[in-house]
This record gives C-alpha cells, sequence and structure tokens, in this order.
C-alpha cells in the first residue's frame, strides 16, 4: 500500500450468513476488488446479548421477521476454529484480516492473532468495561461512532487515553441502509478537531458517499459487502455487490489521484501547453528604431515565447532601439 493511501475495510460482517465457504468468497472479493483489509464480526451471544432483546428496527425491516436479538445473531456466531481458518485464508489471498470484538471474550480471542487494529464498534462506544481492556492492548484502534454523541466520544477517548496516531475515529450513521440525508458527512470537519485520524464507516447504499468522505479528509472508509443483496440477514440490503465494491474502491482510488498535494503542482504537460496559450509582447504595428514604446504600438499575442505581457511597463516610454515588423517578438 502506497504511503499516504486511504486504508479501505471491506466490511463482511456478518454477510457470511455462519457459512465459512460464503465467508471465502468474501475474502475473495474483497481481496480481487483491492481492498486493503477484510473485516468480519467476533462475538458470543452469551457474553453479548440478553436473550429476550428484540431485534433493531432496520433488522425487522431486513429480515422480514421479528426474532430476537440472541436467536438472530446465534447463527452468525464464529468459532475460534473458524476465525483461524479466514486468517489463514486471507494470507492466502493477500489481503489482511480483521474483525470487531463485541464482548470481552471476543477481545481476548482476537488478541492472539495480533491484528493491526482493534474495531470498537459504535455499540460499544459507551461500554467502559470494553474500552478499558482495549485501552491497555498495544494495536493501534478504530472507533466507530455511530449513534454517539460528541461528549460520548470524547468520553470514550479519555478512556482509550490512545497516543493521536494510535487511534482513528470513524464517522457513522447506524442505519442499515442509511438514507442520504442523514449521513451528515459535514461532521467529519469537526471530529477532526478532536487532532485524532478520521475515518468513516458508510452505511449507506452509495458507492460515492466514501469518496466524498476521502475529499473531506477521511483516512479509513469501511464499507459492508455481500455476495448479494437478495440474501437473507439483516445486512444484506446495506451491503455492496462485488462489482459495486470494485467500483466504490476505484472512485476512492480516483478521487485521491484528484486531489493531489497541498502545494500548486504545474504538470509536464502544462509546461508545455503554457508556452502555446500564453502570450508575449509583440509589435502592434511596425515600429521605427527611435519611436516611442507605447500601448499604442505594443500588444499581446500567442505564443508564450517571447517576454512575457508583465514586463511592458520596462518598454513603456522608452526609445525603440532597432526597427520591428509587425507581430514581431520585442525583445
Amino acid at each position: 500500500m502506497k504511503k499516504n493511501n486511504t486504508i479501505i475495510i471491506a466490511e463482511a460482517g456478518v454477510n457470511h450468513n455462519g457459512s465459512i465457504p460464503i465467508a471465502k468468497k468474501l475474502i475473495e472479493i474483497a481481496s480481487k476488488a483491492g481492498a486493503d483489509f477484510v473485516k468480519f464480526q467476533t462475538f458470543d451471544v452469551d457474553q453479548l446479548i440478553l436473550k429476550n432483546t428484540e431485534t433493531a428496527a432496520y433488522q425487522k425491516r431486513n429480515l422480514k421477521k421479528n426474532i430476537s436479538q440472541y436467536s438472530m445473531l446465534r447463527k452468525y456466531q464464529l468459532s475460534e476454529t473458524s476465525h483461524r481458518e479466514l486468517i489463514n485464508f486471507s494470507k492466502k489471498k493477500g489481503i489482511k484480516f480483521l474483525s470487531t470484538a463485541f464482548d470481552e471474550k471476543s477481545l481476548n480471542l482476537l488478541k492472539k492473532y495480533k491484528l493491526d487494529y482493534i474495531k470498537i464498534p459504535s455499540g460499544e462506544i459507551t461500554n467502559y468495561l470494553l474500552l478499558k481492556k482495549i485501552s491497555r492492548l498495544k494495536q493501534k484502534i478504530l472507533l466507530s461512532t455511530g449513534m454517539a454523541s460528541y461528549q460520548e466520544i470524547k468520553q470514550a477517548l479519555k478512556v482509550l487515553r490512545k497516543r493521536k496516531k494510535d487511534l482513528i475515529i470513524l464517522h457513522c450513521t447506524s442505519d442499515y441502509p442509511a438514507n442520504l440525508k442523514d449521513l451528515n458527512l459535514n461532521y467529519i470537519k469537526r471530529l477532526k478537531q478532536l487532532g485524532y485520524g478520521i475515518g468513516y464507516s458508510d452505511h449507506s447504499s452509495s458507492v460515492i458517499t466514501p469518496s466524498i468522505a476521502v475529499a473531506l479528509g477521511c483516512k479509513v472508509i469501511e464499507k459492508h459487502f455481500t455476495l448479494s443483496k437478495n440474501l437473507k440477514g439483516p445486512d444484506h440490503k446495506a451491503s455492496l455487490e462485488p462489482k459495486e465494491l470494485s467500483q466504490m474502491i476505484s472512485f476512492v482510488r480516483d478521487t485521491e489521484k484528484m486531489l493531489g498535494f497541498k502545494d500548486k503542482l504545474i504538470t509536464k504537460s502544462e509546461k508545455k501547453t503554457k508556452l502555446l496559450v500564453r502570450k508575449s509582447l509583440v509589435a502592434m504595428n511596425d515600429i521605427k528604431k527611435g519611436e516611442i514604446f507605447s500601448y499604442k504600438n505594443i500588444t499581446a499575442k500567442r505564443p508564450g515565447k517571447g517576454i512575457s505581457p508583465f514586463k511592458i511597463k520596462k518598454f513603456l516610454g522608452k526609445k525603440s532601439f532597432k526597427n520591428f515588423k509587425k507581430d514581431q517578438f520585442i525583445k
């Protein structure tokens, strides 16, 4: 990965539907699309949730049935053996593996693999017990901020106490899919004032929102993807299909190229073009030796291979030192 490139995380999440073969297909898709990381979710339902907790509105909408969160998530739980298998498979496919820890037991599992980042999901931003344990780890942190107020974000940062180079705040809208009018991308500007690296966890259905976030200064992009939006599950409808994921990543890379540098860069092609489209001082008509230079006998015309029109004052009021033909460069 080139220096200063946006880190792109392809979020497989629970879109494997409990199937390791599907999870492996997702890893292959993320790698082929050019993502830097593929990310899953690590949780133990008995540690995570009370059995009678109802599903969120978007989950009911996407599942088209009303079941408990416990029943829904149990089928998506990945074993430690599955984690090891998927991590090894990711290495073979040339893509880095990440996962989100939703509880302390899952955090302990992920610690064994010394992943590049520990991802804190939006729902855990007020979980002091989990944040405290994460604060003791050496890994860098990705902190999602969906549903969180500015004060709650600052509260979490105070617990994590990470050096600013070791933590990235992810702007996020926790709806699946998130309505475009609810994305509030301008909030990224305020989050940047906290002094940490900024990223964007995008739950919209759009392939261009991540590029806009990059233009606003985000250095990490996270986006859900799936084999098909038509599969059954809570997150498929808010996820990109393989071709859309590739397109989104291509847009982000193009955006990086377009953003360029802080300093003005005059390209090689511009240097060639400017000689043809800029103007030089030339004789407006025939000028005799000894004639006084004035706005009446000097003008500017292309190309720009002669003296810049900005230097006309050096000639005004002075005598011509030679004869000039009409349109001859003044030298």
